[in-house]
């Protein structure tokens, strides 16, 4: 069972229990590294408890109000390629020429239904390299 680390700030904790459904569903070992309530708390603390843990074969998950703030401090830790996905086909993308290793989504501005779509799309596809992985290893410099 691959693993999936998941985490949220207030403004994306209900999504992000949904998503923990989704993803269990979908029959993956879902670990939330918090918070545990919807009350006010920091977005990059937990950003950075999510990407601390993300590698090559377990990937993230973030939620916040928009996606934008977990994304920003996401991608601050080295190896991370955050990615906020507001459609399937973003998500399609980010992983087959970004090989995105964390999604990022906005619970103020993703409603579930499409956010279901958007985790199953995000999950389900790989990366395609060739090309794309001489592009992104110019991440790094």
């Amino acid at each position: 069972m691959t693993k999936v680390i998941i985490g949220s700030d207030h403004g994306g904790y209900a999504l992000k229990e949904f998503v923990k459904k989704v993803l269990t569903a979908m029959d993956y070992e879902v670990i939330d590294a918090g918070p545990e309530a919807p009350e006010s708390c920091d977005y990059p603390v937990y950003a950075f408890k999510v990407a601390e843990q993300v590698d090559d074969e377990t990937p993230g998950i973030l939620v916040c109000g928009t996606g934008l703030g977990m994304s920003m401090a996401a991608n601050k830790v080295k190896g991370i390629r955050a990615a906020v996905c507001t459609n399937e086909y973003m998500a399609r993308m980010s992983r087959a020429h970004n090989n995105a290793n964390i999604l990022c989504l906005g619970e103020r501005v993703t409603g579930p239904g499409l956010a279901e779509d958007i985790v199953k799309t995000f999950m389900t596809t790989e990366f395609e390299g060739d090309r794309h992985l001489r592009r992104i290893s110019l991440f790094d410099k």
